[in-house]
């Protein structure tokens, strides 16, 4: 019999970095020229985000949560057959959010791909503040209601005041934090014992925010912002800092300025008792 020929082993590519990234789309090549600089304008662009290379230069703070890990099996004619079915969120706590699945036979790389594919479904949202106990103004929860479903699941996402936190289950609050909503009611309904549709559902909820049509009075009457807000509040909340420091410099001024006069009438009054000494 002839001899068997033996498959040649499959050679490991490697990893690619940003660095070395060479695009091959035409939003890949504006954002790797710098024509394209912020993740806002890639979303804008109207371009498909086919690269995940892509949001890591426009996004370098981005996070990934690993939600489910679920194992399936096939059975064939030479024996089971075992894959992994990953499920992941990313965003940047501040704006940006993705959701992503991927299966494989081995646990890592299904993960890296799940991540990938959760970097190419990137949303962005609008957060402000709708409750009518808080009136703050400020994008720490969701503008208004907003609902989403995924097979038995539905979620409702309601505004809350400031300080509530996230009022909601275990997988919600892990998307809802990378989303970068600080508080939040949910009620549900349906097996939310199913985590996959769990978290589609809330990821749906998501969607329905990005894609809502707000009115421009709206905007200016719930304070809703969209995307990325981190450097906007840093500088608020440095003038509010400031402007404590400076308020109690002003009573130090006072207190000279009331001390100085004291000092100047008990200077006129010595020397009034010595020209009548004399």
């Amino acid at each position: 019999m002839p001899a068997r020929r033996r498959r040649p082993a499959r050679k490991m590519q490697p990893e690619q970095t940003t660095a070395n990234w060479e695009p091959k789309t035409k939003l890949g090549k504006l954002v790797k020229s710098k024509q394209v600089t912020t993740m806002t304008d890639a979303l804008n662009s109207g371009l498909p985000v086919r690269e995940p290379e892509i949001v890591d230069i426009l996004l370098p703070e981005i996070n990934d949560e690993v939600i489910d890990v679920n194992m399936v099996q096939r059975m064939t004619d030479s024996g089971r057959r075992i894959k992994f079915v990953i499920t992941v969120a990313v965003g940047n706590n501040d704006g940006f959010v993705g959701f992503g699945q991927a299966k494989g036979k081995e646990v890592g790389s299904s993960i890296r791909k799940a991540i990938d594919n959760a970097k190419l479904n990137l949303i962005e949202i609008r957060r402000g503040c709708g409750s009518w106990e808080c009136g703050c103004k400020q994008a720490h929860t969701v503008p208004f209601n907003i609902k989403g479903k995924s097979g038995s699941v539905e979620i409702t996402l309601k505004p809350a005041p400031r300080g509530i936190g996230l009022a909601t289950g275990n997988v919600a609050k892990k998307i809802l934090t990378l989303a970068g909503i600080q508080d939040c009611w949910a009620f549900t309904r349906g097996k939310t014992k199913t985590t996959v549709n769990y978290a589609k559902a809330v990821f749906n909820a998501l969607q329905e925010n990005a894609e809502m049509r707000v009115l421009s009075d709206e905007i200016k009457k719930v304070g809703i912002k969209k995307g990325s807000i981190g450097q906007k509040q840093e500088k608020t909340q440095l003038q509010e800092e400031q402007n404590i420091k400076q308020e109690p410099s002003k009573t130090e001024e006072k207190k000279e300025t009331k001390k100085e006069k004291v000092d100047e009438k008990t200077d006129n009054k010595e020397e009034k008792k010595e020209a009548e000494k004399q």
